[in-house]
């Protein structure tokens, strides 16, 4: 692939993941996605993303943008997309404004990546729904997706994806299950594929007997509020920690810090600790939606369909971390994951 990455805002303000700062999360987003308080930066959009931030030698196959909430590097939602991207069949140019906090600056990136004739503009969190319906009618002939969701709007340039999370956060609840007794869970906003992880995970961890006690922090973003969060569940005895968002780096350095395991979601998050921290991941492969919406797009489809990654199709794939795991833990995985897929046990509450 043909993959030429335009970033379109001051990114040295959010590289490094432990760089992220703790924002005012009075603007904090309904989505499962992850948010970071980039906004001063995020306000240079409008400028940014015209001609000299947009313009560039397409190569061969379909110009795809991407606006999303937090860095490109977050080991979280945003960077599940941009990995996902990377892996399609018949892209070309790729550009990316990460770090849109402010909804408002989105729906300038998502305007001005349409004026400028992007084939595919991928609003990456459903906190910009309202905006792709507002701005797709405009612009007939671009396609647009945004995600996680399922609402096309009825538009017929519009489409809409979604992840299962509570397939893979059930099993690596029974997993945690396995390995602990006391797991402390750091949630973000309770909505989108965050809530579905966590409701997933807290059935699949006590159908094996494990105590899960959930904390939604009300910010996607807010690292020390996770860290806090984190803090008090070891001091009431957790021995096992997991959560999702951005913000759970906080969370992920206290289980680091106390020699606790880690379960992680949307993205490999192993590189975020120490070897033997992170225990297991759920990792959304967005190509596997994503391919079937490029393909259409090449059949002149622009939208009108909505798509979504499973444990069955391999859009949601657990990955180990950097430990020894033992073959009975191997087992259950393995196992656990075909009970799900197979509809022999309930992952999302009644």
């Amino acid at each position: 692939m043909n993959r030429k990455i335009k970033l379109l805002i001051a990114l040295l303000a959010i590289l490094g993941l432990f760089a992220a700062a703790c924002g005012d999360d009075d603007d904090d987003s309904a989505d499962g996605s992850a948010s970071e308080d980039t906004s001063e930066d995020a306000g240079a959009a409008e400028d940014e993303a015209g001609d000299e931030g947009a313009d560039a030698a397409t190569g061969e196959g379909i110009r795809v943008a991407i606006v999303a909430p937090s860095a490109e590097n977050d080991l979280a939602f945003t960077q599940s997309i941009v990995d996902g991207v990377d892996r399609l069949e018949g892209v070309g140019e790729v550009a990316i404004t990460p770090g849109t906090f402010v909804v408002e600056d989105a729906g300038t990136a998502i305007r001005q990546y349409a004026e400028d004739g992007y084939d595919l503009v991928i609003a990456h969190g459903s906190q910009y729904g309202s905006l792709v319906q507002e701005i797709a009618p405009d612009f007939p002939d671009i396609a647009f997706a945004h995600g996680t969701a399922v609402d096309t709007f009825g538009l017929p340039n519009v489409s809409a994806y979604n992840a299962a999370s509570d397939q893979g956060g059930y099993v690596l609840g029974a997993m945690a299950a396995a390995l602990g007794s006391n797991i402390g869970v750091v949630g973000p906003i309770e909505v989108g594929d965050a809530k579905l992880y966590v409701d997933g995970f807290r059935l699949g961890a006590e159908a094996d007997g494990a105590t899960v006690d959930v904390v939604y922090t009300e910010s996607f973003s807010d690292v020390q509020l996770a860290s806090e969060t984190a803090s008090a569940f070891v001091s009431n005895g957790a021995d096992i920690l997991t959560g999702t968002a951005q913000m759970t780096v906080g969370a992920i350095g206290v289980a680091e810090q106390e020699g606790l395991l880690w379960f992680g979601t949307q993205s490999d998050q192993a590189p975020a600790a120490s070897d033997g921290v992170v225990a297991a991941s759920q990792v959304y492969h967005w190509e596997i939606a994503l391919q079937q919406l490029v393909d259409d797009l090449g059949d002149g489809v622009l939208g009108g369909s909505s798509y979504e990654i499973t444990l069955e199709t391999d859009g949601l794939v657990i990955e180990y971390g950097n430990w020894d795991v033992p073959a009975e833990i191997t087992e259950l995985v393995d196992s656990t994951v075909a009970a799900v897929i197979a509809g022999d046990v309930t992952t999302i509450p009644g």
